[in-house]
């Protein structure tokens, strides 16, 4: 007996919907990022629940997000920690418009616009140093995004690189950038690594976790 993937998302909807309280913000985030035709590829509830506890879990009180979109994931890291301060990068103008409307009312998160590429090395120069760094941002640049959160991230700190992966059947056939990542991260002896497989409504997809 084989089970679709409609099959598998119905599932983990109803789990979510059971373990995930409901946050009126994370749902307008949704339906007004949708209705000002931002493309539909943000972090699922699941997801964001799993972030957030890890942030929470090293207490993380300075977090780096490369990719805002519609600020969905923000919102989780913008309410993980108390005094936690958030500063997240966007390169589409239109994107981080629609982010800071999902994101009003909230003091601690600081959105910064323009290629992150440009943004992380004065990050860098300010002497920024962050407890934990989200990277859900454009794969051509992945391993570029991975070695400056290295730059900025605290001993001990957290880098999480969502879609690692997204060929599951046969991961070596993988996008080129993906597996530049992969060998980047196997062989920089500054950090442990490790691979989490996600899926969200049917779609699945792996991440990567350097610490």
């Amino acid at each position: 007996m084989s089970i679709t993937h409609e099959e598998i998302a119905k599932t983990i909807r109803e789990a979510q919907d059971e373990i995930i309280p409901t946050n009126p913000q994370l749902d307008f985030a949704l339906s007004n990022s949708t209705a000002k035709g931002l493309p539909p590829i943000a972090i699922g509830p699941a997801q964001g629940q799993f972030l957030s506890i890890l942030c929470k879990s090293i207490q993380a009180k300075n977090i780096l997000e490369v990719g805002t979109l519609g600020g969905y994931s923000t919102l989780f890291f913008a309410s993980s920690v108390p005094g936690v301060q958030v500063t997240t990068l966007e390169l589409r103008e239109h994107h981080r418009d629609v982010a800071l409307e999902n994101l009003k009312g909230l003091d601690n998160v600081e959105s910064l616009l323009g290629p992150a590429l440009d943004l992380l090395p004065k990050l860098a120069e300010q002497g920024k140093v962050f407890d934990f760094i989200f990277i859900d941002a454009d794969n051509a640049n992945q391993d570029k995004y991975f070695d400056w959160g290295v730059k900025l991230v605290r001993p001990g700190g957290i880098i999480y690189v969502d879609n690692a992966i997204r060929r599951i059947t046969d991961w070596a056939r993988d996008e080129p950038t993906r597996l530049n990542l992969i060998d980047q991260v196997k062989g920089d002896k500054r950090v442990r690594a490790s691979l989490i497989p996600t899926l969200n409504y049917g779609s699945s997809s792996s991440s990567l976790l350097p610490g």
